[in-house]
């Protein structure tokens, strides 16, 4: 039996907390028309690939992003954006540009104990997307899955898992574009990181 788990992976579709600039990972935040035409776009991208399960975070975002999809799908708070404390929810730019400070630390200097006042560091970030990561590859090896979640956590987790670093800062993931991850027995590896 093949080793390999092939994750298509996925920034959720445009929300409203995106539309609005609202930082942290507020969970209740939903699709825009936008996004659910988006969603659709990329289930059609998907259409041909033999995907057994979808794991989402546990936004209502990330969920409406994989009804599109057709495959089962479990959510799992591993998967859920950065949290930021107190600072949830805020339309504050200084926030903003502080999020954006720390996420740029963790993934360019490799600096995983910042945090945006007391929310989450990139050491607990890593550790619980790991986890996530874990449990797909016990549950579907030899297997093809996709992962609908957020442009910080999968970015940081990628950037680590996959030894990516800085080659993928100043190219944030755009929305509902799918891309493929690979675990080959002994690593994670992603050969097309996509760009806006």
């Amino acid at each position: 039996m093949s080793r390999v788990v092939r994750m298509w992976c996925l920034r959720h579709a445009e929300s409203v907390n995106v539309t609005s600039a609202v930082a942290g990972a507020v969970p209740s935040a939903p699709l825009t028309s936008r996004g659910h035409h988006q969603a659709k776009e990329a289930a059609e991208l998907l259409a041909a690939e033999p995907i057994s399960h979808v794991y989402t975070s546990t936004a209502l975002r990330s969920r409406q992003t994989a009804d599109a999809l057709t495959a089962p799908a479990t959510s799992m708070s591993e998967l859920d954006e950065v949290g930021i404390g107190r600072h949830e929810g805020t339309t504050d730019p200084a926030i903003r540009r502080r999020t954006a400070a720390v996420l740029r630390a963790w993934v360019v200097d490799q600096d995983l104990s910042q945090q945006v006042g007391d929310g989450e560091t990139g050491r607990q970030v890593l550790a619980r997307m790991t986890k996530a990561f874990d449990h797909i590859i016990a549950a579907h090896t030899g297997g093809t899955v996709a992962l609908v979640g957020h442009v910080a956590s999968l970015t940081t987790a990628l950037a680590h898992l996959c030894a990516l670093g800085a080659h993928v800062w100043g190219t944030p993931l755009p929305h509902a574009r799918p891309f493929l991850v690979e675990w080959n027995g002994q690593e994670w590896r992603c050969p097309d990181w996509p760009h806006s």
